[in-house]
């Protein structure tokens, strides 16, 4: 029997307001209620590039320009910790630059807003979101902290 599952590709966007990141709480699973980035799948025939933006203002209301690629993350989800794969996704994390727009909770994020650095470290949970916030803050914040 072949295993039709594949992981899915999705975007997501570290977007950057002079020294502070915009932060969505996510409104549905996975990780329901936890902080991230705002992102989600692609659709055929969108590149990622255009992927990121679209979803970055449908789900904040953001207008931003794209910096450049930070990383690619693989998301793997058990239904509960050591159980089954439930959800694989193939994240393509971009930094953005802010260009206009005031966040506004929309498609599937619960809330938004921009915070500092550090109340981002203190809000996201997941170790791989912390760490492509930080990347992004090393390679394109304006001073580079």
């Amino acid at each position: 029997m072949v295993d039709a599952r594949h992981p899915v590709p999705t975007v997501g966007v570290v977007c950057l307001k002079g020294e502070a990141v915009l932060l969505i709480r996510r409104g549905t699973p996975p990780r329901l209620n936890q902080w991230s980035l705002p992102g989600g799948r692609l659709e055929w025939g969108e590149t990622t590039m255009d992927a990121a933006l679209r979803e970055l203002k449908e789900e904040t209301g953001i207008d931003a320009e794209l910096l450049g690629l930070v990383d690619v993350v693989d998301g793997v989800f058990p239904a509960r910790p050591g159980g089954e794969i439930t959800r694989h996704y193939v994240l393509i994390d971009y930094a953005a630059r802010w260009t206009g727009g005031e966040p506004i909770a929309g498609d599937d994020a619960a809330e938004a807003r921009f915070v500092s650095y550090d109340e981002a470290m203190a809000l996201v949970e997941w170790d791989e979101t912390r760490r492509v916030i930080a990347e992004t803050y090393q390679r394109f914040a304006p001073d580079g902290s």
